[in-house]
């Protein structure tokens, strides 16, 4: 998938089949965050899932570890 990068935010949205599908992704990404120790900012709103990546310790800017979530992240969905 292809991350917009804007206003220092690598942002994606991603639609699925309903809520429950929306749910499961979210709980994925959930556990790969707290394992990662890098939390997103993120939206739901029924089978959609919108997710801004970036870093606050470094003064609210996309880093290194911003893109390695966004890659892992994309796993889940294909």
């Amino acid at each position: 998938m292809s991350w917009i990068e804007k206003d220092n935010q690598l942002t994606q949205n991603f639609t699925f089949k309903d809520f429950k599908d929306a749910w499961a992704f979210m709980s994925k990404v959930a556990l790969l965050a707290e394992k990662m120790g890098h939390h997103p900012n993120w939206s739901n709103v029924y089978n959609k899932v919108e997710i801004k990546l970036f870093t606050h310790d470094a003064g609210n800017k996309i880093t290194d570890l911003d893109r390695k979530l966004a890659a892992e992240i994309d796993q889940f969905f294909n």
